[in-house]
């Protein structure tokens, strides 16, 4: 009974989880119940293990509670890796993730997962572009080690585990199907990606090394002397400059378009003109946003345009303005727009006339500032031609409004005719 005792007291073989087949670690736990349950029989000794199971680089007063930490944070730097080296995946990362918390706890501080992790992360961080092969082998490692323990419990359960472990084995192999499935899915869609970009960027250069042709060409023919013979012809230099430039301006908005970025430059034309200038917000938010509209930046309002704007929104809104006010306000609004679009040409003009031949022009080089005659002379003019615009503008928005109330009294007069017969 001693020696018995003895051989009992004795350390067994090591059942930790270092095979990654399941049928060995399986017969490895029932040899260890059954041993167990006939102590009184003559033992045998056990053979010698065939694997470490302990890294040589491990002290020996680490534990299991250690592994499992050094363990998590290797595999945390591994998934930190795989999302540097994929950009995309977050599916075959999460059905990673689901897998690392599914395995069991003992073989989450076990030495093979350690070196398992170790092997993989030095892989990888080496350069190596089979990232999903190394994903792959980890999900594999833990898919074993979490059915372990549960067919050992259905084997101990009696009749029905067979069956129940049926299911679990094609439940697995649905998971592999799925996790395959998902990363052909990825390598599928990254391909693509690439294959878009570098596409992309073939494009972005053609289209690139294109408009630095056209702006050689346009210096060419901004340099070129012109008679008054060239002046005359359809096609001269000015005209020719002029499509290239709008060529130019297309090929810029396919490079945007190319780059996702946006094609506003920041000119003083592309900025929103704001209105208040009647005491309505309903006909002032009409105006506004007509005049920002992109047909009113084709071809500028004019006094009808504004006027039906403003009928529009007395109509839509029940303001209740006579046809006299309609006019008035509408005319004001015309004015108003009028001049802040004006302003809005003329900044946008000075800010982007000219060419390179202009370019060392500066303010300080005007003749006017030297010669205080033409500076007199020049501001006489500004008041004049202001002047002269509000005479016109004046001039046809009352003529407009006699037009209509003419056409207003023959329309009338027609209907009382109709009426009378």
């Amino acid at each position: 009974e001693e020696e018995e005792e003895e051989e009992a007291a004795e350390p067994q073989p090591s059942t930790s989880y270092s095979t990654p087949h399941p049928a060995s670690s399986t017969s490895c736990s029932v040899s260890a119940s059954s041993s167990s349950t006939n102590r009184r029989a003559p033992l045998v000794p056990a053979p010698a293990p065939s694997h470490i199971t302990h890294s040589p680089f491990d002290p020996p007063e680490k534990g299991s509670g250690t592994l499992t930490l050094e363990n998590q944070k290797l595999f945390t730097e591994f998934v930190q890796y795989c999302e540097q080296a994929l950009g995309v995946g977050g599916e075959v990362l999460g059905y990673l993730q689901a897998k690392w918390g599914k395995a069991e706890g003992q073989f989450l501080g076990s030495v093979e997962l350690r070196n398992a992790l170790g092997r993989c992360l030095t892989r990888l961080q080496s350069g190596r572009t089979k990232t999903y092969v190394h994903i792959n082998e980890l999900c594999t490692l833990l898919k074993q080690h979490s059915a372990t323990r549960r067919r050992a419990a259905l084997q101990q359960c009696g009749s029905g585990g067979a069956e129940v472990e049926k299911k679990e084995r094609e439940e697995e192999q649905e998971e592999e199907k799925e996790g395959e499935g998902k990363q052909e899915q990825q390598s599928e869609e990254e391909g693509v990606k690439k294959a878009k970009a570098k596409a992309s960027k073939r494009q972005v250069h053609y289209l690139e090394s294109l408009l630095q042709v056209y702006s050689e060409e346009i210096r060419r023919l901004q340099e070129k002397e012109l008679s008054l013979e060239d002046l005359g012809e359809e096609d001269s230099g000015y005209i020719q400059e002029h499509r290239l430039k709008r060529k130019m301006m297309k090929i810029y908005d396919k490079l945007c378009e190319l780059k996702g970025c946006s094609p506003l430059t920041g000119r003083v034309i592309e900025q929103r003109v704001l209105y208040r200038g009647t005491r309505y917000p309903e006909i002032n938010r009409r105006i506004e946003r007509y005049i920002n509209s992109p047909e009113a930046r084709l071809s500028p309002p004019d006094y009808a345009d504004i006027l039906r704007v403003v009928a529009r929104a007395n109509e839509r809104h029940g303001l209740a303005l006579s046809r006299r006010q309609l006019a008035q306000l509408a005319q004001d609004a015309f004015r108003e727009t009028g001049n802040r679009l004006q302003e809005r040409r003329h900044l946008d003009m000075v800010y982007n006339f000219g060419s390179h031949l202009t370019d060392p022009y500066t303010a300080h080089s005007d003749p006017a500032l030297a010669d205080p005659t033409l500076s007199r002379k020049l501001r006489s003019n500004r008041a004049v031609a202001l002047s002269s615009l509000d005479e016109v503008i004046s001039k046809y928005a009352l003529l407009q409004d006699d037009t209509e109330e003419e056409e207003r009294r023959k329309r009338l007069g027609r209907e009382k005719e109709k009426e009378g017969e």
